[in-house]
């Protein structure tokens, strides 16, 4: 018989009233034992020949104890004495080998280095640890959620064969420790925001309004993770990325979304990093080097939503980490996302809380809700406010036009200028002519000076006195010259007496509006 406790960081823990003398470990015994557990696991998980995964498997625990003196079968230890259950110990090593990950580098970047502990910003009392290689996260979970877990492998093995690029969280290893009367459920997964890329903003995002408002006290963290409403106010124009890139990232989560909801699960998040780049980039000191032998298939947000299924090489990026390239107004940013938490099925117990949450607010705003509107809302939201997509050719004919048009302003000045000064020279070589030019034989068309004020006196008279057409007016022009732009088209018009030689030249340009 046991009892739930919880202890004063408010971590679940099971504690049984027959061991109410033992000891509860340290944190730190705890980190150990559950260290030394998965290297025995692994280590002895590799004397057993490699076979097909049967249907079996998957229900499949085995448990082993490891005294802290050791025994025939387990290594002596200075932690205290604890129980280890292995869950469905082949399917995950068919799991772990989908992924690229070998069994030396398993081991050396669980236990190699002691476990780094991370922070919760979520309202469960899950309690995660990060390997020093920045490559896999240990999550602690519930009883339900474990056993959910080993229900939904026979699912979760089908999906990772028809799409091992995928969003939803990847197992590694599942695991049961029970150190001093506390009982500690593990589940060993990808690592979704790389610590060595400093994440300038991160997001819990579940498309749902009611009470997404990142804490006061989450807040004042160093790095708090905000929320829906916090990311509307801090992001309100949303991520833009290329057509392609956002079809990708769309189809994979519109694909991993149709796989949750076949499982009815529900109140999943996408947990989304967002580093900028154009801001002070991390030194390459304060990496990890230890990345240099890990390198999980398919671990990066990048390698998730492109790329062939059937590439045996993961594209990893030493400098991006794998982050995908996206912009906002003029920052150029690289993204890290994942779906999280979905081992929340909508169970008696989740109804309950909806048909609750629904009476007092609106129902179709809570997080939890039927699996089928939770998808829908869940893609709706990111499709439309989350992730946006650039249209390049509406930027890119808005420039040719702006450039268009200045190239035509130019051009017209130019042309203006040319004209004006040929118009200058004519002027100043008409006024230089003597009266022997005029009685010149050579030109009987023109008239002396004085005919050529009389004759354009006589002219206005007869036009006031008749009645002619606007188009009569412009070709009674003497000396009119009109353009709009750069030379299209030139009309030359003459005058009736011949005074002129070029009287009216228009240009029209049909780019332009007038």
């Amino acid at each position: 018989m046991s009892t739930e406790t919880v202890d004063k960081d408010g971590r679940g823990t099971k504690t049984s009233k027959t061991s109410k003398d033992h000891k509860k470990p340290t944190p730190e015994a705890l980190k150990g034992a559950i260290q030394l557990g998965i290297g025995y696991a692994v280590g002895n998980l590799s004397s057993k020949p490699d076979r097909d995964v049967l249907m079996q498997d998957f229900s499949m625990v085995e448990t082993v104890f490891l005294p802290s003196e050791g025994s025939n079968l387990t290594p002596a230890h200075h932690f205290p004495d604890f129980r280890l259950k292995t869950y469905a110990p082949l399917a995950f090593r068919y799991f772990r080998e989908l992924f690229g990950i070998k069994p030396d580098d398993y081991l050396y970047s669980i236990c190699k280095e002691p476990l780094i502990e991370l922070s919760n910003p979520g309202a469960s009392s899950s309690w995660f640890y990060l390997t020093s290689d920045d490559e896999f996260i240990i999550k602690t979970v519930q009883h339900k959620e474990a056993e959910f877990l080993q229900k939904l492998l026979p699912g979760y093995y089908m999906n990772l064969n028809q799409n091992p690029r995928t969003l939803l969280p990847k197992f590694y290893g599942l695991y049961c420790i029970q150190c001093g009367g506390v009982t500690v459920r593990v589940v060993v997964m990808n690592n979704v925001l790389p610590r060595a890329m400093k994440m300038h903003f991160k997001y819990d995002l579940k498309g749902s309004s009611y009470k997404r408002r990142a804490s006061r006290k989450e807040r004042v963290k160093n790095s708090p993770t905000f929320k829906d409403l916090d990311f509307q106010e801090m992001h309100q124009d949303g991520l833009y990325f290329d057509p392609d890139t956002y079809s990708a990232l769309m189809k994979t989560l519109q694909r991993d979304c149709r796989v949750l909801e076949s499982f009815k699960i529900m109140d999943y998040s996408l947990l989304l990093g967002v580093h900028v780049l154009d801001r002070k980039p991390l030194s390459r000191g304060n990496r990890c080097d230890s990345r240099r032998g890990q390198k999980v298939l398919y671990s990066t947000a990048l390698e998730s939503i492109q790329g062939n299924l059937k590439d045996p090489e993961p594209v990893a990026d030493d400098d991006t980490l794998g982050g995908i390239p996206a912009k906002h107004k003029d920052e150029n940013l690289l993204i890290f996302l994942g779906i999280i938490d979905i081992l929340q099925s909508y169970r008696f117990i989740k109804k309950v809380e909806h048909s609750w949450k629904a009476l007092v607010h609106d129902g179709d705003t809570v997080s939890v809700h039927r699996p089928g509107f939770y998808a829908d809302r869940f893609l709706k939201f990111m499709g439309t406010t989350v992730f946006r997509k650039l249209h390049p050719l509406r930027g890119a004919s808005s420039k040719r036009k702006r450039s268009s048009l200045h190239a035509g302003k130019s051009a017209s000045q130019e042309f203006l200028s040319t004209q004006k000064e040929k118009e200058e020279k004519k002027a100043q070589s008409m006024d230089n002519l003597d009266g022997n030019f005029y009685s010149s034989s050579k030109q009987p068309d023109l008239l002396p000076k004085s005919a050529l004020t009389e004759s354009i006196r006589n002219d206005e008279e007869e036009t006031e006195n008749s009645e002619e057409g606007p188009v009569s007016k412009l070709l009674r022009l003497q000396a009119a010259t009109c353009w709009f732009s750069p030379a299209s088209v030139t009309l030359s018009l003459h005058h009736r007496h011949s005074v002129l030689p070029s009287m009216c030249q228009i240009t029209v340009d049909p780019s332009l509006s007038y």
